[in-house]
């Protein structure tokens, strides 16, 4: 028999409940202590999605993407096509900075297919469309 089990992605930051409170609004989600761990915040999504953010005083933030390297793992935040612009202001709003890439992702339109940015902490995610197709596309 499996013992059931779910999993979190913990974020390590100087300042959790900061952090907690950006991905909270750009989420649309809430946040809540992690009984037993007084350095552990967690952030509830509608959609069921769990995020942990994590007290480290000594956490460095990561370069990324690096100029030489692979991406480092990052958080995929899925968006549909038509709201990628607006999602990307409400990140930049709540402190989101974005990162150079370069090159894009188009889609057959021609739009961009997914943006990199900084969080607060410095931790990468992408706003990457997802969803429906664009009008007019044939899924294959």
């Amino acid at each position: 028999m499996t013992v059931p089990k779910t999993s979190v992605l913990v974020l390590d930051c100087a300042e959790p409940e900061a952090l907690a409170r950006f991905y909270a609004s750009l989420l649309g989600a809430r946040t809540a202590p992690a009984g037993g761990d007084p350095d552990l915040l967690l952030v509830a999504g509608p959609s069921g999605t769990v995020l942990g953010i994590r007290r480290d005083p000594d956490r460095v933030p990561p370069s990324w993407p690096l100029p030489d390297g692979p991406e480092q793992p990052h958080l995929r935040i899925l968006v549909e096509p038509d709201a990628l612009d607006e999602a990307e202001r409400e990140a930049v709003a709540l402190g989101a900075r974005p990162l150079a890439v370069d090159t894009p992702t188009a889609d057959p339109a021609g739009r961009t297919t997914h943006r990199r940015y900084a969080d607060p902490a410095g931790h990468a995610f992408v706003l990457a469309a997802a969803g429906r197709p664009p009008a007019g596309a044939r899924a294959r």
